[in-house]
């Protein structure tokens, strides 16, 4: 027998308010593995209004649900379970990001920037990016300890990285850092999230407009350009699209950088073995990855018509965040999963770049990125020690995308 939101017994207790805060920096919320066993496919309260939805926490419905077409990635359906404060009147005249598109539109989007991503491209940006990480890692290293690695090179390397395949001048990328941090911050209030949301668009329009008059090097030139003989997207539709890579492609990847790098001091034995073989370092991208799934809730999505997850009926118009972070514990697919384990077999299966049409289409490039980053520290910084006490450190537990505020370190 299947239950669905309307038919649940009055008496029963009251949902989870969601989002739910990891207890240790290192592991999920510990509420995920009782909802695991439990309830699987379970009712939650947004805490930023109020409003339902359906948390799913097993790794074989989390992907289930990101595959189904009947999940739909649209932010304006009544029943999406938003997570910001976002006025009214702003949502009514967003324009969509390809995020949050379904297809057809999606696939006409995404078709336009898959050669920006193939793991041939990014292969041939790799010896750029590892000039990026030398760069900050020779100024780090002339600085002296102690400094913090989230502004000496977590930040900067994913800045400097996806500025240059936009055609971003660098030297605005504190603006854009700002702008950026502002968006995936959950309590922000509707003015301050309208604002930051404003002022990125503000920007990125000059520079499209710029760049539709005097082309470059540049992914938007190159998206401009196949445009103009198929045509997929109109002016703003391409400054949102800047807005998702820009965004996208820097903040995820600097939050990785520091918690992997933290959670490699953790484990020294670990640490020490991936120096002595850097032939490790893939695989051990792969469970940092599992391990801290950052974008927890990023995966979110309406029902369309009704799906049956489980013993579940998902009803029409009903919200849905499928949460990588539950997945990636799945003690099913990952045994003894709160334990970091560089060898790990099946760390490859994790979902933290989400599943589905909607997977991230940047995964290459991060991947890149943080191979780079560890293995050039591993390489050059043998001495690389915390500068603080780990129960110093201050957690982004309020912000979309989890992550460590400062990382003091000296070797």
């Amino acid at each position: 027998m299947t239950q669905s939101a309307d038919a649940v017994p009055e008496a029963e207790a009251p949902p989870v308010r969601f989002p739910l805060r990891r207890t240790c920096p290192f592991a999920e919320p510990p509420e995920y593995a009782g909802l695991r066993a439990d309830a699987p496919v379970s009712r939650a309260a947004l805490k930023v209004n109020g409003k339902p939805a359906w948390l799913v926490t097993r790794h074989e419905h989390v992907r289930q649900v990101l595959g189904d077409s009947r999940a739909s990635s649209n932010l304006k359906l009544p029943g999406y379970p938003h997570q910001f404060h976002i006025p009214e009147e702003l949502l009514a005249h967003i324009r969509l990001m390809m995020l949050n598109m379904d297809p057809p539109e999606h696939t006409a989007h995404r078709r336009m920037l898959i050669p920006e991503f193939t793991a041939r491209r990014v292969r041939e940006l790799r010896p750029r990016i590892q000039q990026i990480v030398d760069e900050h890692v020779d100024a780090m290293l002339a600085a002296g300890g102690p400094v913090d690695l989230v502004t000496a090179l977590a930040l900067p390397v994913p800045s400097l990285v996806i500025c240059e395949l936009l055609g971003v001048p660098y030297e605005d990328h504190a603006r854009f850092e700002e702008w950026s941090a502002a968006l995936m911050n959950h309590d922000l209030s509707p003015q301050e999230y309208g604002a930051a949301v404003q002022a990125l668009d503000t920007y990125l329009d000059r520079l499209v407009t710029l760049k539709e008059n005097e082309p470059g090097d540049d992914l938007i030139s190159r998206f401009l350009e196949k445009n103009r003989t198929e045509r997929v997207a109109d002016h703003t539709d391409v400054v949102t699209m800047a807005r998702l890579m820009l965004v996208g492609g820097h903040e995820t990847t600097a939050n990785m950088i520091a918690l992997g790098v933290l959670a490699l001091l953790r484990h020294p034995e670990q640490m020490a073995e991936l120096r002595e073989d850097p032939a490790l370092l893939p695989n051990a991208v792969e469970e940092l990855l599992r391990v801290f799934s950052i974008s927890d809730s990023g995966t979110a999505r309406v029902a369309v018509a009704d799906i049956e997850v489980g013993d579940v009926t998902i009803r029409a118009g009903e919200g849905i965040l499928a949460l990588n972070n539950a997945a990636n514990h799945d003690e099913s697919v990952f045994p003894d999963p709160g334990t970091l384990d560089i060898h790990r077999a099946e760390a490859r299966a994790h979902l933290a770049f989400g599943y589905g049409v909607h997977q991230c289409i940047g995964a290459n490039l991060a991947r890149v990125e943080l191979e780079a980053v560890y293995g050039t520290l591993l390489r050059r910084v043998p001495g690389l020690r915390l500068a603080a006490e780990p129960e110093e450190l201050r957690f982004k537990d309020d912000a979309m995308v989890y992550g460590v505020y400062e990382l003091p370190v000296t070797w």
